[in-house]
């Protein structure tokens, strides 16, 4: 599949009426500073019919009015705190075509080719690009890219949503709640939980993943699980709760996958092994925050096990450590992290754990759910997207789990192993035992 680029501009919001100051600026919140600092991308297909690029790019200056951080840049005020911008200087808008039928190009297997589905994520000063791809069927490609210290994938959801209804010529609901102030620290602060060596590190202390010489090594490895499969997986996960609230199909795949990764890793029997797991603070917190607010507001919850248990003990096992763990994140975890962030990161140094550029997380995982955030619903003016997925991310060990495109309730799983691994993870990926 070869990918032509045709145009590359900026588009800028436009506004009905006076427009905004554009000398202002957002302070980064603790949950901002905290998340990984990079950008993601995410790709959609859509069959014909499609709406022009012309109408795409109306409708998103339009949403650009209204989520403004997204056309703004990142940078530093006069007393160096890190803020947005909101100075309108937009965001980057490439328009593509390839010389083929969507069918043709299909399926969109998780290599490097999708890279040349959106642009490059490297040394970009524009917080969301946009790359419209045309085939010669009338199907289009949206490869969409945006900075992660701006918004969470709840919040760039939303803001997706946002986009398809301005192309559609309805007003923009909900409406983004924009106040990343709200997270006050107590007086006095108090630090409940232990956070260094958690979300926090001292650079110093940094720790040393593998260093993978030929990334050609790692292969993202895409896994189909039916409604049914993920039924009795999860029946089996909660057959030993003592008759509490069933564990949910989400715990109950990664608990699925831990142990067949584990597995298929052939790791030492005394080696601990951890998943990163993220969760949504906006209904941890107490009062709650609502569903729009717009910014990053995730912590992780961070289960682990010895190698020797987790693969000694039935899947049940693997599903409680999980459960427990992100119970554990709960309103008073959110606060500690708050008053820790504010009170302790810059007076001791710490940097986030969390980093985009380790190559392999062996013998961890990291697990992206997007199950419940609403992809499918961007709709342009034709239809919702007959795929959506992430795009090619091959750090080992970091997993996206997407709902699937069939619809029923089944997800798609993107799982980055070393080639030494697959043959046997394949083996075991879908057994029950």
């Amino acid at each position: 599949m070869k990918v032509r680029k045709e145009s590359s501009r900026v588009v800028k919001p436009t506004y009905e009426g006076t427009p905004p100051p554009n000398t202002t600026y957002v302070p980064l919140s603790v949950f901002d500073k905290v998340t990984y600092n990079t950008h993601m991308a995410v790709i959609y297909a859509y069959c014909p019919p499609t709406p022009p690029n012309v109408a795409l790019e109306l409708g998103l200056q339009k949403a650009l009015s209204v989520f403004r951080e997204w056309a703004g840049r990142l940078g530093k005020n006069d007393k160096g705190d890190h803020v947005i911008f909101l100075n309108d200087e937009g965001v980057r808008f490439v328009e593509a075509s390839v010389d083929s039928t969507l069918d043709q190009a299909m399926p969109f297997k998780p290599s490097a080719s999708l890279l040349s589905l959106h642009p490059s994520l490297k040394g970009v000063a524009e917080l969301v690009q946009v790359q419209l791809t045309r085939f010669t069927c009338g199907s289009m490609v949206v490869g969409f890219t945006a900075h992660h210290l701006v918004a969470d994938g709840h919040s760039t959801s939303n803001f997706l949503v946002a986009w398809g209804q301005a192309c559609r010529g309805l007003a923009i609901s909900p409406i983004p709640l924009h106040d990343r102030a709200i997270f006050l620290p107590r007086d006095p602060p108090i630090f409940e939980f232990e956070h260094e060596g958690v979300e926090f590190m001292s650079e110093t202390l940094k720790k040393e993943y593998p260093i993978v010489d030929d990334i050609n090594d790692i292969l993202v490895h895409k896994v189909h699980f039916t409604l049914e499969f993920l039924g009795k997986l999860k029946a089996k996960a909660s057959s030993m709760n003592g008759g509490n609230k069933p564990y949910s199909t989400f715990e109950s795949l990664v608990a699925h996958l831990w142990r067949a990764i584990t597995k298929a890793r052939s790791l030492n029997s005394f080696e601990t092994t951890q998943v990163r797991i993220s969760v949504n603070g906006r209904i941890r917190l107490n009062p709650g925050v609502p569903n729009e607010y717009f910014g990053n507001l995730v912590l992780w919850a961070f289960p682990s096990a010895k190698v020797k248990d987790l693969l000694r003990e039935p899947l049940p096992y693997a599903a409680k450590i999980i459960d427990d763990a992100i119970t554990k994140v709960n309103n008073n975890y959110f606060k500690s992290f708050i008053d820790f962030a504010k009170y302790k990161v810059e007076t001791e140094n710490l940097i986030p754990t969390a980093d985009m550029n380790k190559s392999a997380l062996c013998p961890n995982l990291e697990v992206d759910s997007w199950l419940r955030f609403p992809f499918y619903d961007l709709d342009f003016g034709g239809g919702c997207p007959c795929i959506f997925m992430p795009s090619y991310f091959p750090t080992e060990g970091m997993m996206f789990l997407v709902p699937s495109f069939i619809g029923d309730g089944s997800i798609d799983a993107f799982i980055p192993l070393f080639q030494d691994n697959l043959a046997s993870f394949k083996q075991i990926c879908y057994s029950l035992d």
